[in-house]
């Protein structure tokens, strides 16, 4: 007797396919992979030969040069392309690719309008992801057109689980503000953990011990973060006692506006988000 709510064999389930197979497809399709995804339900257009032969090595994923028939199978395709790719990208795949079919988009900037023109769909979610879902520790936001159900919803935030963390927000023109605090901000800490370095080497300290007491520093303070449910302002003040070494440079920290100049450069990144939606969704 059949198990009425037994799942259907892979061969016969929707496939997922990818068009790009750089570093970000290559972390989703991993995440896929470790959940159990078959390789067999996978597709991958990718035309650079190294990346295709890296997904082979790293995940046992076949990817094609170029789009096919076989993209019709695909009841989700993520866009895991450079911005200005995407609207040749999308000329190439959209013949190919199922009517019903749900689109995800990673690319930064590109408006969900420009790609429901150029893949002639409403079925679009547009995405802003950040580099640590390389490693599962990732964080993004997700913007969905009103076409989209929450079984789509659903389907979405399985494929990118083992990314990290998701947030969907409600009106698109929030994704600007997300890219330059999320989708950048990992640059942001990056610099800072440089900064932090240097002058711990300028103090005395070697390199290796600069380099390790800077990330410690930031990982903990960021999962302490995570735990509280204080401010940061309030946790900032709990190390703060007037008139010690963290006061000394906090104190210096404000009075060379640092966090206006933070501000206006997260503003900076804000703009260039705009200003690539129109540079390459026409």
């Amino acid at each position: 007797m059949t198990d009425a709510s037994a799942q259907a064999p892979a061969s016969s389930q929707p496939a997922i396919a990818f068009i790009g197979g750089g570093n970000m497809a290559s972390a989703i399709i991993g995440g896929l992979i470790h959940q159990g995804v078959p390789a067999s339900r996978i597709e991958v257009v990718e035309p650079w030969a190294e990346a295709r032969a890296a997904l082979l090595q790293q995940h046992g994923v076949t990817a094609q040069e170029a789009a096919g028939p076989a993209l019709q199978r695909a009841g989700l395709v993520v866009w895991a392309v450079k911005p200005q790719t995407f609207k040749d990208a999308a000329a190439a795949v959209r013949p190919h690719t199922a009517p019903g079919a749900v689109h995800l988009s990673v690319a930064a900037g590109i408006r969900s309008d420009s790609i429901a023109a150029w893949l002639g769909s409403e079925r679009i979610v547009r995405t802003m992801p950040n580099t640590p879902a390389l490693i599962g520790q990732g964080m993004t936001a997700l913007f969905a057109r009103p076409a989209i159900t929450a079984a789509d919803r659903a389907l979405v935030d399985e494929t990118l689980a083992s990314t990290g963390e998701l947030l969907w927000v409600e009106q698109e023109a929030q994704l600007d503000a997300v890219t330059a605090l999320s989708g950048s901000g990992p640059a942001y800490v990056f610099f800072f953990l440089e900064a932090m370095t240097r002058a711990g080497v300028d103090m005395g300290l070697s390199a290796e011990q600069a380099h390790r007491l800077a990330v410690g520093t930031f990982t903990g303070a960021s999962e302490l973060a995570r735990r509280s449910d204080e401010t940061p302002a309030v946790l900032r003040q709990r190390v703060t006692s007037k008139g010690g070494t963290t006061y000394a440079a906090i104190t210096a920290m404000e009075h060379s506006g640092m966090a206006e100049s933070f501000a206006r450069a997260l503003q900076a990144a804000r703009d260039r988000a705009r200003e690539l939606g129109d540079e390459f969704g026409r």
